[in-house]
């Protein structure tokens, strides 16, 4: 039970605890539905509690722990501990009032994540918008009267996430970008000018791959909409789908689903154009503009 990952905060620990709780009631043949009145509660909640979906109470954490027969004190430690480590607020925490409860979840996450493929069709990807660019984007929210206090926090979150991508032992960003992105001038030419040359700078990462779908690429299968996908170097975490909505996101993680996004998103690489020429066509762009 050692050896748990301390990156991703809050979301990943609460998932690796609540798959182990998941797999220990299973071992015991133990229902959710006995699982639950053991603390005083439901069978939906030892649901949520599986899918780390909630916060961990210790004394639940305990009981369920006694139910399925877990008895060696360093492995019921071991779990106890993750429990209150899981609800230790994550680095976003401070930015709770900007940010949305559904949102939480993706960044604990992204923070975890060892690989994300990304494809986009309206806005530049969140990880490799400059700081003019996300203002602009994150203006389209709010009223044109909006006060800088409104926008700015939002803009400073998406560039702290974006900071780890330069670090040592970063992630691998891999994005898929529709052309049409690069001809939507939002924030004006002077914001589209240093949005494309910063694109060209990330490019020359070696855990950044960038590639564009021109427009002479037609229809394609990821055509339907913006979608990322998650992969982690923990054995205990799966795949995950994340969708951006209006007011909420989806996250698929059954395989089946992500497979049906993986395809998508293999079948769209194939389709848009290799690093090496997106790089060309980003400067081609840029000259033109």
């Amino acid at each position: 039970m050692l050896g748990y990952p301390r990156r991703g905060g809050p979301t990943v620990l609460r998932i690796l605890l609540g798959n182990q709780l998941r797999r220990l009631r299973e071992a015991r043949g133990i229902s959710t539905e006995q699982a639950g009145y053991e603390i005083r509660g439901s069978h939906s909640k030892i649901s949520r509690m599986e899918l780390g979906r909630v916060g961990f109470k210790e004394r639940d954490v305990s009981d369920l722990l006694t139910l399925y027969g877990v008895e060696d004190p360093a492995e019921r430690s071991a779990l106890l501990e993750l429990a209150r480590e899981a609800n230790t607020p994550g680095w976003w925490h401070r930015y709770g009032d900007v940010l949305p409860g559904w949102f939480e979840t993706y960044l604990g996450l992204e923070e975890a994540a060892s690989l994300l493929r990304s494809y986009e069709l309206q806005f530049m990807p969140g990880l490799l918008q400059t700081q003019d660019y996300a203002r602009a984007v994150i203006r389209l929210g709010f009223p044109e009267e909006a006060a800088d206090e409104d926008v700015e926090p939002r803009v400073h979150l998406r560039m702290t996430r974006q900071a780890r991508f330069t670090e040592p032992g970063a992630p691998t960003l891999w994005s898929v970008i529709d052309e049409g992105v690069l001809h939507r001038p939002l924030g004006g030419r002077g914001v589209m000018r240093g949005q494309i040359e910063h694109l060209l700078e990330m490019a020359e990462l070696p855990n950044v791959t960038l590639q564009v779908v021109p427009f002479e690429a037609g229809g394609h299968a990821a055509a339907g909409g913006p979608f990322t996908i998650l992969r982690f170097a923990e054995p205990g975490l799966s795949d995950v789908v994340f969708m951006e909505q209006l007011t909420s996101a989806l996250y698929l993680d059954k395989p089946s689903d992500v497979d049906v996004y993986m395809r998508a998103m293999n079948h769209v690489c194939i389709t848009a154009l290799r690093p090496d020429d997106t790089v060309q066509r980003l400067r081609d762009i840029l000259r033109s503009m």
